[in-house]
């Protein structure tokens, strides 16, 4: 791996200490203060990433606009269909820094092990167009390619919902929130699963585990990405993977995680797995992972079951 790429890996680390101190620390209103924190925790890398070496032919590039974006508001996407017809596919959401031409490495991997890929950047993100990112813009653009994806993969059950870091995070956001809707429908579930890689049950905790603080940062922080609040919503077959190695975000997070979903859920760690390299450090195991997530309850039973406990349980 490039060593511009490897040194860049590194700065997460600072990247949260430094968010941890901007919270603590700066005396100044809520909105400076609001946006030095967007700033500093969405860190947005200009231009591409220095180890891009241009798309695939197959790959088509869409832009995204719905009616509700303001004007010069869009989003960037690659969709990246599958040599076999038909295949499941994936809705991709990654994390902080880097836009598309940082993840191609690991879109790349997901759709070698056969499955057509739909991957995102958010808005202020490489070639989407728009403010700086916010909590809530991440959320809506993940609704605005989410209402995509259904078009492009129209079977619920050949659908997957991925998120790397930050963006498992959003992920669980927009599966839970898809959760909560089927439930109060009482409609079968749209997806068939969820994967979350090296994410973190909240921003306040891994900012203060990583800055090695005991500090109340939860309630300073405006940015809250409390997936662990919203992990049992998952009314999903669930899958989490995170490196043992990881420096960045402690693989503890994925485990409590993974101790508050609900059933189906495997947890898959990767001995000697760091922040961006489980996936291909997990090899065939990963790719297992995700093909028995493929084939567990369909999206309709697990969301029937779901009723019934929630009835039990009444």
């Amino acid at each position: 791996m490039p060593l511009a790429f490897m040194t860049r890996l590194r700065r997460p680390r600072l990247l949260f200490a430094c968010l941890a101190a901007l919270i603590i620390g700066l005396p100044a209103s809520c909105t400076v203060l609001g946006h030095a924190e967007r700033k500093l925790l969405f860190r947005i890398e200009p231009g591409t990433a220095g180890w891009y070496h241009g798309l695939p032919d197959s790959v088509q590039e869409l832009d995204l606009q719905p009616k509700r974006f303001k004007a010069g508001q869009s989003i960037h996407a690659w969709w990246w269909p599958a040599e076999r017809a038909n295949a499941p596919a994936i809705l991709y959401l990654h994390g902080v820094r880097w836009n598309l031409t940082g993840q191609l490495f690991r879109i790349e991997q997901l759709r070698a092990a056969g499955y057509s890929v739909l991957a995102i950047d958010y808005r202020g993100f490489g070639k989407s167009l728009g403010d700086l990112p916010s909590e809530s813009s991440v959320y809506e653009d993940a609704r605005v390619a989410w209402e995509r994806f259904q078009l492009l993969q129209p079977d619920p059950n050949k659908r997957l919902i991925y998120g790397h870091s930050l963006g498992g995070a959003v992920a669980i956001d927009l599966a839970a929130e898809l959760g909560r809707n089927a439930a109060r429908d009482h409609t079968p579930l749209p997806v068939r699963g969820l994967v979350v890689e090296s994410t973190f049950t909240s921003l306040a905790d891994v900012t203060a585990a990583v800055a090695g603080t005991s500090l109340p940062v939860r309630w300073v922080l405006s940015q809250k990405f409390d997936s662990i609040d919203k992990i049992a919503d998952i009314h999903m077959p669930l899958l989490v993977v995170h490196g043992q190695a990881d420096a960045f975000v402690p693989p503890r997070f994925s485990e409590q995680l993974f101790a508050a979903a609900r059933q189906p859920k495997r947890l898959l760690l990767v001995p000697g797995g760091t922040h961006n390299n489980s996936m291909a450090l997990g090899g065939q195991n990963y790719r297992k992972a995700i093909d028995a997530l493929m084939q567990s309850k369909p999206a309709a039973q697990v969301a029937g079951s779901a009723a019934g406990q929630n009835a039990r349980d009444s």
